[in-house]
């Protein structure tokens, strides 16, 4: 891991903000904004804990340079074709153990930046393992190619919201209603730490609305 942040010192400048909001013992789900390959090593690299692994789609595996790197950092690897229960099995037993384990609900990159529409796999793994869900975006992870261009590093923000727990179901509740409301709560978060020309599917929501309307010094675009 100490190679991996010098090779990431070289090729970009990482602010990190919310820090503090990434408990030192415990396992949580990390939620992310998904708009680079990039963004699961910084995600990884951005905390002090060890015990973070993010959880990738196999797509990548091989793809020069980025799939090397993500081996090297351990990554879940996940299918996107239905349901991958061996990755569901070894991301729930990495939080068992009380590690950190991160995936983007949206499922796919974003190719123009806005946050698309969130999927059920992040809650429903944060449900059945009872813990609770870290929001975060990562900020100039896709300016990559366009960086080194002009010779220049990376500038990139990595930024946590604080933990929150998903609402529990109630009774009569059907399980897809359950995880329909717990993914939205999860993407209005995500949302809430984006400028708001990136906020996307979201961006008109009114359960994001009633978050900025509370005062909440971890966000900082």
């Amino acid at each position: 891991m100490k190679i991996m942040r010098a090779v990431f010192k070289l090729i970009a400048d990482v602010e990190v903000v919310g820090n503090e909001n990434i408990p030192e013992h415990g396992g949580y789900v990390l939620a992310t904004s998904h708009i680079s390959r990039l963004d699961t090593p910084f995600l990884m690299m951005a905390t002090k804990r060890k015990d973070v692994v993010g959880m990738v789609a196999r797509d990548y595996q091989n793809a020069p340079f980025i799939g090397w790197f993500l081996n090297k950092l351990g990554v879940i690897w996940i299918s996107r074709e239905g349901y991958d229960f061996q990755a569901f099995r070894q991301a729930s037993s990495f939080l068992k153990k009380g590690g950190i384990v991160g995936l983007a609900p949206e499922g796919t990159r974003s190719k123009d930046g806005q946050l698309l529409e969130g999927k059920p796999g992040t809650v429903l793994l944060a449900l059945k393992n009872k813990v609770q869900v870290i929001p975060a975006t990562v900020l100039g992870s896709a300016d990559m190619v366009k960086r080194f261009l002009k010779l220049k590093k990376m500038q990139v923000k990595v930024i946590f919201g604080k933990p929150f727990d998903l609402s529990q179901p109630t009774e009569g509740q059907s399980e897809k209603d359950v995880l329909d409301l717990a993914t939205t709560e999860v993407m209005v978060q995500i949302a809430r730490l984006l400028p708001e020309e990136r906020r996307g599917f979201y961006r008109d929501h009114p359960m994001l609305k009633v978050l900025l309307a509370t005062p909440d010094t971890s966000n900082i675009n």
